[in-house]
């Protein structure tokens, strides 16, 4: 059974377009010519990161994102940047009694930015700099099965992408949700992986509770 569901957190919990714009703007690259190039990163199979050697060789991201703080343009996301099944999505869950928890690739700040919006909604928040991994790396979900009070086989961890997602996920023992919204889902979607890996495959959260409820039903 699934007892336990975990939550990307770019393109799964947050809408990442702002940010990405916020990028652009201080590469001083115009918005759309940006979001060209990252897609076409991915579609290649590339690291997003990439992206920004593209437009600056050298680039260091996490030199960037402290001279953007610096300069009082520092990485932020709110309220407004969450989708919106969000919410009702984790209420539903909540109210059904499963555990959830929010684990993706972000820094210590955005952590902090996690905290804020979802510390009454959720039961552990953690990030890839709070463990010193980052998806894909197994160590990564192997400290997401540490902190979850369940069994790997009763985690749910629920992603936008097969590579950084599904994959690792299913490595761990875990079950898998793919949800279809962002670049990475957009480009990946129809792929075999895609199709056959992930235990579910939605496009809201708002479909989680009934689909755990229908699998868990048959589980018993």
């Amino acid at each position: 059974m699934i007892r336990a569901v975990v939550f990307d957190v770019g393109e799964c919990l947050v809408d990442e377009t702002r940010e990405y714009g916020t990028w652009a703007d201080w590469l001083g690259v115009p918005r759309h010519t940006f979001a060209a190039m990252f897609g076409a990163v991915i579609a290649q199979g590339r690291d997003y990161r990439e992206t920004f050697q593209e437009f600056q060789p050298g680039f260091d991201l996490y030199a960037e994102r402290e001279k953007r703080a610096e300069a009082d343009q520092p990485e932020w996301f709110g309220e407004d940047d969450l989708y919106p099944d969000v919410r009702p999505a984790l209420a539903q869950l909540r109210a059904d009694g499963l555990w959830l928890g929010i684990a993706g690739n972000q820094t210590v700040r955005a952590g902090g930015l996690l905290r804020e919006l979802f510390t009454k909604d959720v039961d552990l928040i953690g990030t890839s700099d709070d463990w010193g991994a980052s998806k894909p790396d197994p160590e990564f979900f192997r400290r997401v099965a540490e902190v979850t009070p369940f069994t790997s086989s009763e985690i749910l961890y629920v992603g936008d992408r097969v590579d950084n997602d599904l994959r690792p996920a299913a490595a761990a023992g875990m079950h898998s949700a793919l949800i279809h919204r962002g670049p990475w889902a957009t480009i990946q979607w129809n792929t075999e992986e895609a199709v056959k890996l992930p235990t579910f495959r939605i496009e809201s959260l708002t479909e989680l509770p009934s689909l755990i409820g229908d699998f868990n039903a048959r589980a018993r």
